[in-house]
């Protein structure tokens, strides 16, 4: 979740009066830190750092912020686009945190830090997942993005993770489509239930929702009068999962449905 405009706007003008505050000659009560932000970049940048590591992130990004903007073509201007990134993604800014990590990656597509930036606004949409019950949108950038670390750079240890991260994001969708495959179900709408329950077995076959999906299309398919549909599907589940509750529980719709041809293998 970001923070609000008006946290954003106040964060804006926190920093635009320190610039001035220290352009004045500042308060004796002041952080050395912020009492002077118009300064040479490495102390900037070490002012920056600090809140960093005590944990002030919105100032930290801030001051980063301000690095680049006071310093565009030091070396440390490129360096503090990626502390940026990191602090606003830390503090939960995370849309701003996906906006600073692009603008380093649109500068500097071949840096060696290009990974983490990417990793960064992976874990930015990821973060962002909402429950199955709400628009899944943020869940396919967040698989799209995961997606992008590991076409770009397989072998990297981001990879590893981002490979974690997209059987759970899998997983989730699956989850998505079988909360709407039911729904459909409880309200007659066999066909549409259907259409979703198949998604799950085409689309997210090893998540964790794939044999309850086959087990779904058994009785939707008996729904709709067409028990060939419905024993083709009992036959994957139990090919696929056969000690599972899902496939005893087709076993037992098919033998109440076609219990001759069931108990004769047929």
């Amino acid at each position: 979740m970001s923070v609000s405009k008006p946290v954003r706007a106040a964060m804006a003008a926190a920093v635009s009066s320190l610039v001035l505050t220290g352009c004045a000659g500042g308060s004796a009560n002041e952080p050395n830190d912020l009492a002077y932000v118009a300064r040479d970049v490495e102390s900037l940048y070490n002012a920056a750092k600090q809140r960093l590591d005590r944990g002030d992130l919105q100032v930290a990004a801030a001051l980063f912020d301000e690095v680049e903007r006071q310093h565009p073509y030091s070396p440390w201007a490129r360096r503090a686009q990626l502390m940026s990134a990191f602090s606003y993604y830390a503090a939960r800014e995370y849309n701003q945190a996906i906006r600073s990590a692009a603008n380093f990656l649109s500068i500097h597509p071949g840096n060696r830090d290009a990974p983490y930036a990417y990793y960064l606004i992976a874990l930015s949409y990821y973060e962002q997942i909402s429950d199955v019950e709400r628009d899944q949108a943020i869940t396919r950038q967040a698989l799209a993005a995961l997606n992008e670390i590991v076409r770009r750079y397989p072998d990297s240890p981001y990879a590893a993770d981002a490979r974690v991260k997209i059987d759970l994001v899998n997983d989730h969708l699956a989850g998505k489509e079988m909360e709407i495959g039911r729904f459909y179900e409880r309200t007659g709408q066999w066909l549409a239930a259907q259409l979703r329950f198949q998604n799950v077995i085409e689309q997210y076959q090893t998540t964790s929702h794939a044999p309850e999906a086959l087990y779904r299309l058994v009785e939707t398919s008996l729904s709709i009068g067409v028990p060939e549909e419905a024993q083709r599907y009992a036959a994957v589940l139990g090919a696929n999962y056969p000690g599972s509750e899902w496939y005893e529980r087709a076993y037992e719709l098919m033998q109440e449905h076609q219990p001759e041809r069931v108990a004769s293998g047929g």
